[in-house]
């Protein structure tokens, strides 16, 4: 049964907010805002959309400040994506995430909201201590599986999609999608919730050479990273959500 939404909310980390998939004026698109088009282009009626992501959020933020701001919206429909920067701290109760998880999917099924709840695509093959990932990955993405089965809820499992752990789909930092990748969940969402699916334009990600080699990957991507980590900090820091309040879609031709 195809669902229509006249208005949605996404709320996450980097890859809610649509961190790899880069538009020439500097701003961020991702797999959201396709989402939304999708939405608009399917409906007869005007569509809105929020988007309250902020890279680098850890499952508290989201699942606390982000989660009470999205519900205040009252939308139809809204996304939920967390525990991606968790899984890759040196400790991390998987236990803990999927209770947030399903506590935040409660807490927005009580006011009436459909619930898009969607694991992150899995980059591990490409990472350094990747496996470890992989294995909390695998785990977290079981348990919440295995718990979200409920109404007004629609589960996405992109960590399983096997096509999108192919390189080609990720940006030189190998963490976070490209535009090929965002699109491709943007695909795999609009699929579940049997909205046609437009024809994202999309390039096929950064050639081989342009990837830089172990000494620069490392210096330009793992140790700033690891970095942050150390000091408490990270990248989304004084940022502010993209797109905080509720605004039409802009659809061509309409």
């Amino acid at each position: 049964m195809s669902h229509q939404f006249a208005s949605y909310v996404a709320i996450g980390d980097s890859f809610t907010e649509g961190v790899g998939d880069e538009l020439p004026d500097g701003r961020v698109r991702g797999w959201a805002d396709q989402v939304a088009l999708g939405l608009a282009l399917a409906s007869p009626e005007p569509v809105t959309y929020a988007n309250l992501a902020i890279r680098g959020r850890l499952l508290a933020p989201i699942a606390g400040e982000q989660l009470q701001a999205a519900v205040a919206l009252r939308p139809q429909l809204m996304s939920l994506n967390g525990g991606g920067n968790d899984i890759m701290r040196p400790k991390v109760s998987l236990e803990s995430i999927t209770d947030q998880l399903l506590a935040a999917v409660d807490t927005a099924t009580a006011s009436g909201i459909h619930v898009l709840l969607l694991s992150g695509g899995n980059p591990s093959k490409h990472l350094p201590f990747g496996s470890v990932m992989a294995t909390r990955g695998d785990n977290l993405a079981r348990e919440v599986m295995a718990r979200a089965s409920k109404d007004n809820v629609t589960f996405v499992n992109n960590w399983a999609d096997q096509e999108l752990t192919k390189l080609q789909y990720w940006s030189v930092d190998k963490l976070h999608l490209n535009a090929r990748g965002h699109a491709r969940v943007a695909s795999n969402v609009l699929s579940a919730l049997e909205i046609p699916v437009p024809d994202f334009a999309a390039d096929e990600g950064p050639a081989d050479d342009a990837r830089p080699r172990t000494a620069a990957y490392w210096r330009e991507y793992v140790l700033p990273w690891i970095g942050r980590r150390l000091t408490g900090r990270s990248s989304g820091d004084n940022r502010e959500p993209k797109s905080a309040t509720l605004q039409p879609v802009e659809v061509e031709g309409r």
